[in-house]
C-alpha cells in the first residue's frame, strides 16, 4: 500500500472526489481517503505519477509520503513536516480579521439603525453613504474568506456542490441583491425621491450583514475542525518523538555515541539503565529488566539475559548490557507499529456529514426552484423586479444556516457537556459514531485492571504470622529491582513495617533471592526455586495453583528449612470495571477483552470483569488485526491505554484512551476518558446517543422549515408576499431554534443507567466467538474439538523439565521459544512446576528442544520419560 498527502480538501465531498479520481486509475484495487489526516491510501500496482496526476486533475494536490524509512533521521524530519498543522494558524488569522470587520458592519446595520448608536456626522442620515460603507465592509469580510467562494463555486461548476457551495451562494446572493438595491437608491436620488423613500429602501432591502455573517460563522466551525484534525495527527507525531535519535556503539573497546542513522546490522551497542534501546538486537553480555510496554502493553518489565531479544524504543530499567543489532530502520518492531498507526489512520472511514450528503441535492434543487419561480412570474405578466424579488426570497430563505448548524451546534454542546464530566471527544465524527458502536473491545492492563502489580493475597503457613512473613519478604525484596519486589515493599510500607538489614544478599536471575537475616538463611522466589532449597508441602502447592488460576503470581518465602508462606501478586481490576462492563452490555453491546497476556491470567480477569468474549496472547499487530476482523460484524469501539494499543485504537471505528495511559495511546484515540474510569465509557455512549437524537431533531426542523417556507417565499400562498428581509428573519429564527434545541444536551444525565436500552441492530455474538477462537490462545491452545480429537490423539506429548522460570512472563518466553521449533504445535509452560508440556506432530530431537529453551534464557534439565 502507498500513502499520499493530499492538499485542498475541505469537506466529505472533497474526500469523495479524491477517492473516485484515484479509484478510476487502471491497476488500483482500493483507494481510501482520510479527511482528518489528509491522506490517500492506494492499494494496487500503480505508479506515483499516475496517482498524483489523477488527484491534480480532480483539483487537489498530492505528494507521496513514507511512514518510516531506513534513514531514520530523514524519515522523522519528513514525517514531522508532513504532519505539521499549517491550516489552523491561517484560519485563526482569517477569523480574527473577519470578526473585526464584521463588528464594524454590525455596529452600523444593527447598533446605529436599531439602537441609534452614534456615527460620524458625514454618515448621519446619509442612507446611500451608509449603504456604501456596509458594502465595503461586507466585501472585505468576503475577500478575507475567499476560499469558501473559490471552493464552493469550483465544486458547483464540477457538478458536485458541497457545504462551501451553500455558504458561497447564500453570501453571494445576499451581497448581489444588496448591491442591486444600492443602484436603485442612486436612481431614486437622481430622480428626486424623498428621504423617507430612501430610508425605507435602506432598512428593508440591504442584507450586507448577512453576506458577511455567513462566511464569518462558518470560519469559526472550520477553525474548530482544523484544531481537531491537528490533534488527531498528534498520534504519529508523538510516536516519532519516541524514536531513538542516537546509540552508543562499541568500537575498538570504547563507547562511541553516534546518530541512529549511522547504525548498521551487526553493530554492537551498549545500553545503560534509564536509556532507550536504539534498534532491535540480541543481548551478547550483561543482564537487565526491560520495560516492553511500548510493544506488549504489559506493566511488568521483562528480565533480559544473554541471547534474549530486545526491541527499539523499549526502556532499560536496570542493569548494563551490550547487544548486537539485528534489525534497523523500517524493519524494527517499533517502526512497524508506526506504519500500522499510519495505515490505520489513513484507511479509517470518516462519517459523511448528513448536511454534505444532502447539499448535493439540496443546492441544485433550490437553484432550480428559484429559476422556475422567476420564469413563472414573468410568464404570468409580473414585472421583472417582482419576479426577481420572489426568486431571491427563495434563495435567501433557503440559506443553509439551519442545515449547516444542525450538526455542529449539537456536537459543540455535547462536547462541552462531556468535558465537564472528564470525557473528551477529539472530533465530531467520534462523538457521532460512539453511540452507534456494536462491539466494545477493551484492553486488559491499565484499562480493566489498574496496570501495576499489587500484593493481593498474603498466605502464611500455620504457626507463622502475617507480620513475620511480610517482614522477611520486605527484607529480601528491599534489595531487588524486580517489579514484584516493589509491590511487596509497598504493601509492607503502607502498613508501617520496617524490615531489618539483610546480609549476604544474592540474586539468582530469573529464579529467586537469598540472604541472611539475623544469621539465618532466607529465600524468596518461585515454587521451582524454593523446591531446590526446602520441601514445600502439597497443600501450599495446591494453594499456589489456585492463586495462579485467579491471575496471580505466587512468590514463596522460606527461612532455613521452613516454609514461611507465599504472597500472591496481581494486577487487580479497577473498582468500577465490572459495573461499567455490565452497563455497556445492557446497551446491547458485545464486550471483548483483548490482551497480550497469557490465557490463564486473561481468563481469570475476564471472568471477574464479566466480559462476553476474550482474546489473549496477541501482540500489537495482532490486536489491530483482531479489531479489523471484528469490524466485519459491527462498529467497533476500542478502549486502551498503552503504546501497543495505538494501532488498534486507530483501526477501530472509535478509539477511546484512558487518561492515565501513555501519550501515544491518548493521541491515537478519538476520545479520552480523563478520569481513567471505565464507567465514563458507558457515559460517553449515552452522551453520543443523546447527541445523535438531537441532531436528528435539528435536521427535521431545518428541512421542515424549508418545506413550509420555500413555497411561501415563491408567492404560492394566496395573500402572502414575502420579501428577502422577511426571508432573512425567518432564516435567523430557524438558526435560533436549532441552537436552543442543542442547548438541551446540557441537561443530559450521562451517568444515569436507568434509561439505557439495547440497540435494535446488535452484533452477531456467534460470529464474534468465531473470531475470538481464531485469535485467542484460550481456544487455540486449550480446546480440543470432536472434529480434531482423533488427530490430537496421534500427536506426541512430552514434558520438558526447565529451571529458571519465575513468573508468567518467563512462561511466555519459554512457550514462544518452544513453539518456534519445527514440529511443535503448542507448548504450555508452568513456572510453578518447572515444566513445559509440548504437543508435537513429529518426534522432535532433544537437541532442538534444549536449544530452544536455552535460547529463551533458561536451563534445560531434561525430558520426563
Amino acid at each position: 500500500m502507498k500513502q499520499y498527502r493530499i492538499t485542498g480538501m475541505t469537506c466529505a465531498s472533497c474526500q469523495s472526489h479524491v477517492e473516485k479520481a484515484a479509484a478510476k486509475i487502471p491497476g488500483v484495487k482500493n483507494a481510501s481517503v482520510s479527511l482528518l489526516t489528509n491522506t490517500l491510501l492506494v492499494e494496487g500496482d500503480v505508479s506515483d505519477q499516475a496517482v498524483i496526476k489523477a488527484v491534480e486533475s480532480a483539483g487537489y494536490g498530492a505528494q507521496r509520503k513514507d511512514a518510516y524509512s531506513a534513514d531514520c533521521h530523514n524519515s522523522i524530519t519528513e514525517q514531522k513536516d508532513a504532519l505539521a498543522d499549517h491550516e489552523t494558524p491561517k484560519l485563526k488569522k482569517r477569523l480574527i480579521w473577519s470578526a473585526g470587520f464584521l463588528i464594524l458592519l454590525m455596529y452600523i446595520s444593527m447598533g446605529h439603525n436599531m439602537l441609534n448608536w452614534p456615527l460620524p456626522s458625514f454618515l448621519e442620515h446619509n442612507h446611500l453613504g451608509l449603504g456604501l460603507t456596509q458594502m465595503l465592509l461586507a466585501a472585505v469580510v468576503m475577500i478575507i474568506n475567499k476560499q469558501f467562494f473559490i471552493s464552493g463555486f469550483r465544486s458547483l461548476f464540477h457538478g458536485a456542490p458541497n457545504m462551501d457551495t451553500l455558504v458561497a451562494l447564500g453570501s453571494s446572493v445576499s451581497f448581489g441583491w444588496s448591491v442591486y438595491v444600492l443602484y436603485q437608491m442612486t436612481v431614486m436620488i437622481t430622480s428626486g425621491a424623498g428621504n423617507m423613500d430612501l430610508m425605507a429602501l435602506y432598512h428593508d432591502q440591504l442584507y450586507f450583514e448577512s453576506a458577511a455573517m455567513i462566511p464569518c460563522l462558518i470560519t469559526i466551525g472550520k477553525t474548530l475542525e482544523a484544531v481537531s484534525k491537528g490533534r488527531t495527527t498528534d498520534a504519529l507525531k508523538n510516536l516519532l518523538k519516541m524514536a531513538p535519535k542516537s546509540a552508543v556503539l562499541i568500537r575498538d573497546g570504547r563507547e562511541v555515541k553516534v546518530g541512529i542513522e549511522e547504525m548498521q546490522i551487526g553493530d554492537i551497542f551498549a545500553v545503560k539503565p534509564g536509556e532507550a534501546i536504539p534498534v532491535d538486537g540480541v543481548v551478547i553480555s550483561g543482564s537487565s529488566a526491560v520495560d516492553e510496554s511500548a510493544l506488549s502493553g504489559e506493566s511488568l518489565p521483562v528480565d533480559k539475559e544473554v541471547n534474549d531479544q530486545v526491541n527499539a524504543a523499549t526502556m532499560n530499567r536496570s542493569g548494563y548490557f551490550q547487544a548486537r543489532a539485528v534489525r534497523i530502520g523500517e524493519d524494527t518492531a517499533f517502526a512497524q507499529i508506526i506504519q500500522m498507526v499510519s495505515d490505520a489512520s489513513a484507511t479509517k472511514a470518516p462519517i459523511a456529514k448528513i448536511a454534505d450528503k444532502v447539499s448535493g441535492v439540496f443546492v441544485p434543487a433550490v437553484i432550480l426552484i428559484a429559476v422556475i419561480v422567476l420564469m413563472a412570474w414573468l410568464l404570468m405578466g409580473q414585472s421583472v423586479s417582482y419576479a426577481l424579488e420572489r426568486a431571491i426570497s427563495v434563495l435567501v430563505i433557503s440559506c443553509p444556516c439551519a442545515l449547516g448548524l444542525a450538526t455542529p451546534t449539537a456536537i459543540m454542546v455535547a462536547n462541552g457537556a462531556g468535558a465537564k464530566q472528564g470525557i473528551l471527544f477529539k472530533t465530531s465524527e467520534a462523538l457521532e459514531n460512539t453511540g452507534r458502536i456494536q462491539i466494545a473491545v477493551l484492553d486488559k492492563t491499565g484499562t480493566i485492571t489498574a496496570g501495576r502489580p499489587e500484593a493481593a493475597k498474603i498466605i502464611p503457613v500455620e504457626g507463622i504470622t502475617e507480620e513475620t512473613l511480610l517482614l522477611t519478604a520486605a527484607a529480601l525484596e528491599e534489595h531487588s529491582e524486580h517489579p514484584l519486589a516493589k509491590a511487596i515493599i509497598k504493601y509492607a510500607a503502607d502498613r508501617n513495617m520496617h524490615a531489618e538489614e539483610i546480609d549476604e544478599f544474592a540474586v539468582h536471575a530469573g529464579n529467586g533471592l537469598e540472604g541472611k537475616l539475623q544469621g539465618q538463611k532466607v529465600y524468596a522466589g518461585s515454587l521451582a526455586y524454593l523446591q531446590t532449597k526446602i520441601r514445600v508441602p502439597q497443600e501450599y502447592i495446591l494453594k499456589s495453583e489456585h492463586l495462579a488460576e485467579q491471575g496471580m503470581t505466587p512468590v514463596f518465602f522460606a527461612k532455613e528449612d521452613q516454609l514461611l508462606g507465599m504472597i500472591g501478586i496481581a494486577d487487580a481490576i479497577k473498582p468500577d470495571s465490572a459495573k461499567a462492563i455490565a452497563e455497556i452490555k445492557a446497551m446491547g453491546i458485545e464486550t471483548v477483552m483483548l490482551t497480550g497476556d497469557n490465557a490463564r491470567t486473561a481468563e481469570a480477569i475476564g471472568t471477574q470483569a464479566g466480559v462476553d468474549h476474550i482474546i489473549a496472547g496477541v501482540r500489537p499487530d495482532g490486536k489491530e488485526k483482531a479489531v479489523a476482523e471484528l469490524q466485519k460484524y459491527g462498529k467497533v469501539l476500542m478502549i486502551g491505554d498503552g503504546i501497543n494499543d495505538a494501532p488498534a485504537l486507530s483501526r477501530a471505528d472509535i478509539g477511546m484512551a484512558i487518561g492515565a495511559g501513555t501519550d501515544v495511546a491518548i493521541d491515537a484515540a478519538d476520545a479520552v476518558l480523563m478520569n481513567s474510569q471505565l464507567s465514563d465509557a458507558a457515559a460517553a455512549i449515552r452522551l453520543s446517543r443523546a447527541a445523535i437524537r438531537n441532531i436528528h431533531e435539528n435536521l427535521f426542523w431545518a428541512f421542515a422549515y424549508n418545506i413550509i417556507l420555500i413555497p411561501m417565499a415563491a408567492g404560492l400562498y394566496p395573500g402572502i408576499q414575502m420579501n428577502p428581509m422577511w426571508g432573512a428573519a425567518a432564516m435567523s429564527l430557524s438558526s435560533f431554534t436549532v441552537c436552543m434545541n442543542a442547548l438541551r444536551l446540557n441537561l443530559a444525565k450521562i451517568h444515569d443507567a436507568s434509561s439505557d436500552h439495547a440497540m435494535k441492530h446488535k452484533a452477531d455474538a456467534d460470529r464474534i466467538d468465531e473470531i475470538c477462537r481464531s485469535f485467542s490462545t484460550i481456544e487455540t491452545e486449550c480446546a480440543v474439538t470432536l472434529d480434531n480429537k482423533k488427530e490430537e490423539e496421534n500427536k506426541v506429548k512430552e514434558t520438558v523439565k526447565i529451571e529458571g522460570m519465575m513468573c508468567m512472563m518467563c512462561e511466555k518466553h519459554v512457550k514462544e521459544g518452544l513453539e518456534g521449533v519445527k514440529g511443535i504445535v503448542s507448548a504450555e509452560a508452568s513456572h510453578d512446576a518447572g515444566t513445559a508440556v509440548i504437543t508435537a506432530d513429529r518426534d522432535v530431537p532433544e537437541a532442538e528442544i534444549k536449544k530452544a529453551v536455552e535460547d529463551a534464557g533458561y536451563k534445560f534439565v531434561g525430558i520426563e520419560k
